[in-house]
């Protein structure tokens, strides 16, 4: 497949180098609009449905965020472009699939399309099936240290875990434990069974992924009704445990 594209950049010069590079090193993308303000951006996103937005964070009378807010049920991967590194948490925060630096360097730029690509094939060749993991179920035990000892947990009784600072919450079935580790702890621990790290808050267990939904940054539905966040950045590794 092809990504429908469209950029929204404010200087000229910045969005001729950026139509140029993805015209010449990317031809899994279909460039179909540009924008100069947040304005022409929202009225392409409108009229196109991209698969992917290339978006420089400062432009007049507002930001690539102000842009984002007026689209709050969005299909789109968006590309961050910019020359201030200190919009990168802004970034992942607003469920950016990827951030470009200016001047933009090629293969950085090739691994952003692609990085799209994978997620957008994914999701497609998932559409209207029912999840399936490829992985089968996990069959073994873990320990959860406590103050007084320990406590022996099956590892399939997880539906998944979420970080808390210093501490990780621990979600099954019917209750909720507390264990003073982090959630990189756990995701260290748990690497050689079905789960997969698909926010900076939540390891969860993919055997219970009962739905997958596309959107602003996608989100899974576990069996057990619970809905999770899941980033941009993880997408693509977390659509590969399914067939």
């Amino acid at each position: 497949m092809k990504l429908k594209t469209i950029l929204v950049e404010d200087e000229v010069n910045s969005r001729e180098i950026l139509r140029n590079y993805l015209t010449k090193y990317c031809q899994n993308i279909t460039l179909l609009g540009e924008a100069a303000t947040i304005k022409e951006g929202l009225e392409l996103i409108e009229k196109h449905q991209p698969d992917l937005v290339f978006l420089d964070v400062e432009m007049p009378f507002g930001n690539a965020f102000d842009l984002l807010d007026q689209v709050p049920e969005r299909n789109f991967e968006t590309v961050f472009v910019t020359a201030y590194n200190q919009y990168a948490m802004d970034a992942l925060n607003n469920h950016a699939a990827y951030y470009l630096m200016k001047p933009i360097n090629i293969d950085e730029l090739i691994k952003a399309v692609d990085y799209v690509h994978d997620i957008k094939t994914g999701e497609n060749a998932l559409e209207g099936k029912v999840l399936q993991a490829r992985l089968k179920k996990a069959e073994g035990k873990i320990t959860l240290p406590q103050q007084d000892g320990f406590q022996v947990l099956e590892v399939a009784d997880i539906y998944f875990c979420k970080a808390d600072d210093n501490y990780t919450e621990i979600y099954l079935q019917e209750k909720k434990i507390v264990v003073s580790k982090t959630l990189k702890y756990f995701e260290d621990t748990l690497k050689e069974f079905p789960f997969a790290r698909i926010h900076k808050s939540y390891l969860v267990n993919v055997n219970e992924i009962h739905k997958y939904k596309k959107g602003k940054g996608g989100s899974v539905i576990l069996s057990n009704g619970k809905e999770l966040s899941v980033s941009a950045s993880r997408k693509a590794e977390l659509l590969a445990y399914f067939k």
